[in-house]
């Protein structure tokens, strides 16, 4: 959402919230987009409740306490939102009026001691070696935009980089000699990751198919829509969804998917967890650790098979 659309008087002090993290926090756009969203959501709750008044002058953010917070969390969690939307847009809350405390707005921070929700521990969902092999050599057609969308499910099974990542993947970040892509990260922290020589295959017949390209602030993109532009995040889901529907899979598929299965299968392959952790672009290692439960079904699979004690009776 921009900005200039939020509603007075509150936009100012949210535009200052949003300039500070990108400066401190180097915040992509997909972030901001999500705060100003969430904050949005929270004065327009004020007002409906009548808790904010733009005209009776009812509009003074220092008198805003933790009964207000507590009575969005109430709403919103009376919407049925995962854990996850409702933690996001309470954390959004926490960040915000922590930097009003910072700048002397706020005396305290009334969304502090509001807890989040606890969320269910979820197992990263990922296809097989069958599953995702026939996706990726479904397009098998040699137009432009055959080519290019194999490359993207190629590309997205090789290095397990994100949709975003991938929208912003330009010419200049392949390094063809060692193999491998600078990927731009959350928080634009670049990191570099192999793609292997099934990809970089796909990948050469895909950009040799279409060889003008408009230049961006980006460089020249990589992945290109039909008006020549830079493809976008809503267009690579679409792309994936597309073929995980031609492939007959019987489940969705999205980039997630396909992020959660190239770090799967690292693992069950015998990857160090710190080198999917690398490769992932995560900052915490606990993040990656998700995938070791997952993981741990192929390692007792080895066990019952391979330790003289765990064999199963043969019938």
């Amino acid at each position: 959402m921009d900005v200039a659309k939020i509603k007075a008087p509150e936009k100012e002090i949210i535009g200052l919230f949003l300039d500070r993290m990108v400066a401190e926090k180097n915040s992509s756009s997909h972030t901001l987009r999500a705060y100003t969203l969430d904050l949005c959501q929270f004065f327009d709750f004020l007002r409906d409740r009548g808790f904010w008044d733009d005209t009776r002058g009812r509009n003074d953010i220092s008198s805003l306490q933790q009964t207000h917070l507590r009575a969005f969390a109430t709403m919103v969690f009376g919407r049925n939102v995962s854990p996850g939307t409702l933690e996001r847009k309470l954390s959004t809350l926490r960040s915000f009026f922590a930097y009003l405390q910072r700048i002397g707005v706020m005396g305290h921070n009334p969304a502090r001691n509001i807890p989040l929700p606890s969320k269910p521990a979820i197992t990263p969902d990922f296809l097989t070696p069958d599953e995702v092999f026939a996706l990726v050599e479904n397009p098998k057609g040699d137009d432009s935009a055959s080519l290019r969308d194999r490359a993207i499910l190629e590309l997205f099974y090789a290095t397990g980089m994100r949709a975003s990542e991938m929208e912003s993947l330009s010419v200049k970040d392949i390094d063809w000699e060692n193999g491998f892509i600078t990927v731009l990260g959350k928080g634009k922290k670049e990191r570099l990751v192999p793609f292997g020589v099934k990809a970089g295959s796909a990948l050469k017949k895909a950009l040799e198919e279409t060889r003008y390209r408009r230049t961006d602030k980006l460089g020249e993109p990589v992945f290109l829509n039909k008006s020549g532009h830079r493809l976008t995040v809503r267009s690579i889901h679409s792309v994936v969804k597309r073929w995980g529907i031609k492939s007959g899979l019987d489940r969705p598929v999205a980039p997630h998917k396909l992020r959660h299965t190239f770090a799967t299968h690292l693992l069950d392959n015998g990857a160090d967890l710190r080198m999917i952790q690398e490769m992932l672009g995560h900052s915490s290692l606990s993040t990656t650790q998700k995938y070791t439960h997952v993981g741990l079904k192929q390692l007792m699979k080895v066990y019952d098979d391979a330790h003289p004690r765990a064999l199963k009776a043969k019938t």
